[in-house]
């Protein structure tokens, strides 16, 4: 390993280099990609091989057998933001084998940047088409091609995540639905609307923009939504609670007045379904385009989209930039009581033994492989094996929105500003994701002060049927709660105006203003046939 670490820049800024004529890193960026793209597809570098240890397609025993592990990925666990700083190694480690590009470095997109607001995705990501060595090619940045098919043959489950060879992924506002002839029938039909590709290009950064600029009111003042997510992560106290959905939800369930905790992988959710298919809730018509359904949206085909892995440099610098603000740097410790450390269901039913190679017994830490990673020497990587990041990895991170929140003394403007006094606390629970076809959106409203306010959406990346993943089956229960707000008195809300919308892929489901399904405090809370309402509402 080199003793100067090699730095990971923003997209945005290497693309303002080409823009000024400085073009060599972007160019040999490109190259990199356009490299690995066009290797055979079962080269262990490739592009089809890595973006396929995501998701689909699936190998072993799991391509066919539901109780086996769908793809590689971590969520929901203690391993997500390792597993992932791993992948993005290993990934740059391939871009870097092409020849000319040993010193390519994976760029990340700057998504609380202001320019990112502002206007959505960098170009390079969206541009159709790009001049290398004189030519002008394919631009290898804005979508990738299936060398292979990919084939749901998991059994048990519906065929419906199959894709062909030739297929290109797409993103918001296309559809790439393919698996069945009625989904192939419905994808052409919702895809001729949008036959423009510089104007499908302004629809997605108007979707991208919306997401990171939509605002909810906490502490009695408006908030970027999900900019104030990123802050609140930083904050958390622990890792295990900063790294993941299982575990943060579990402590918000009984967490004490005024106590809300958001882990890393909760705003990450937000830019996959941004990007892979949904328009921005609490806008009126909460599906502005429906139908639209990009590869980044569903955790199968995610990985194959070239834009995962700038999306994940975020996430890792994110992940740095916690580390730098809470001091572990150098080591921090996973509780290994917690749920997200564990494979049980919550009901305690255990994976079967030799799932995906799982010991269904163990507990997730620091020494817990990260399959299928090895390091340069051969040997697996584990979390402990990439702590710090320029020691054992080799990479520092260039200039980013967040550097602020990297030290210590500065406090989240998120924090500083919910200082007003905290009302009740809304949790929605009892959702099956494995009754709902793909990834979706949990949203709440309330009336305050006679007007109804938009609280706030907790996004839920899925799968199309949870059935074909066992790590999907052992966290089959999708949860979210929000801080209920005062009226202007500081008086509490009428708990009968409170709404909470479940945005699917099919339809949106709703536990209307005033349905009295509410329950509080430790009472057991009303429930509804399962054709009225799918799930549970209380507040404490």
């Amino acid at each position: 390993m080199s003793s100067t670490p090699r730095v990971r820049r923003s997209l945005s800024d290497i693309q303002h280099d080409y823009d000024q004529g400085n073009k060599t890193e972007l160019e040999n960026l490109v190259r990199a990609w356009k490299g690995i793209k066009e290797l055979p597809a079962n080269d262990p570098n490739s592009f089809f091989t890595l973006g396929g240890l995501h998701g689909e397609p699936f190998r072993d025993q799991g391509k066919t057998d539901p109780n086996w592990w769908g793809g590689y990925c971590q969520h929901g666990t203690v391993l997500f933001p390792s597993w992932h700083r791993a992948y993005l190694w290993r990934l740059e480690e391939a871009l870097r084998s092409i020849p000319g590009c040993q010193d390519v470095t994976l760029p990340f997109w700057d998504e609380c940047s202001d320019e990112s607001r502002e206007k959505g995705l960098p170009s390079a990501l969206t541009q159709e088409f790009f001049v290398l060595d004189g030519k002008r090619i394919e631009n290898p940045l804005r979508s990738f091609v299936f060398p292979k098919a990919i084939v749901d043959e998991v059994k048990g489950t519906p065929i419906i995540y199959s894709k062909p060879e030739g297929y290109e992924t797409v993103r918001y506002p296309l559809s790439g639905l393919v698996g069945t002839e009625a989904d192939r029938i419905a994808t052409k039909l919702h895809n001729s609307r949008f036959p423009n590709h510089v104007q499908n290009v302004k629809y997605l950064n108007d979707n991208i923009s919306t997401w990171l600029s939509g605002k909810i009111k906490i502490g009695g003042k408006w908030r970027g939504e999900v900019f104030s997510r990123f802050e609140s992560c930083l904050d958390a106290p622990t890792y295990t609670l900063f790294s993941n959905t299982t575990s943060t939800a579990a402590s918000n369930a009984s967490a004490p007045a005024g106590t809300h905790y958001v882990s890393l992988e909760e705003p990450h959710n937000f830019m996959h379904l941004a990007v892979g298919g949904f328009d921005y809730p609490g806008q009126g018509d909460s599906s502005a385009i429906p139908g639209a359904n990009g590869d980044m949206g569903e955790n199968e085909t995610a990985g194959l989209d070239p834009i995962f892995f700038f999306h994940h440099c975020f996430i890792d610098y994110v992940f740095w930039t916690w580390q730098r603000r809470q001091g572990a740097t150098d080591e921090f410790s996973i509780d290994a009581k917690d749920p997200g450390a564990s494979y049980y269901k919550p009901d305690g039913v255990q994976p079967p033994a030799g799932a995906a190679g799982l010991d269904p017994n163990a507990i997730l830490g620091l020494q817990t492989t990260l399959d299928p990673f090895v390091k340069a020497d051969g040997k697996p990587f584990t979390t402990a094996d990439c702590i710090n990041i320029e020691k054992q990895l080799g990479y520092v991170y260039g200039k980013g929105s967040l550097d602020a929140y990297a030290q210590r003394t500065k406090q989240a403007l998120f924090m500083a500003g919910a200082v007003q006094p905290e009302g009740k606390t809304l949790r929605v629970s009892r959702i099956n994701r494995g009754k709902i076809r793909g990834s979706f959106l949990i949203s709440a409203y309330a009336t305050v002060d006679g007007k109804r306010e938009y609280l706030g959406t907790r996004p839920i990346l899925s799968r199309w049927h949870v059935e074909g993943c066992m790590n999907c089956q052992t966290h089959l229960e999708a949860t979210a709660t929000f801080k209920l707000p005062l009226n202007a008195n500081n008086t509490a809300i009428d708990e009968s105006g409170i709404e909470v919308e479940v945005q699917t892929r099919d339809t949106v489901l709703k536990r209307p203003s005033g349905a009295g399904l509410l329950a509080s405090g430790n009472a057991a809370a009303a429930t509804a046939a399962p054709t009225e309402v799918p799930f549970k509402l209380e507040t404490f």
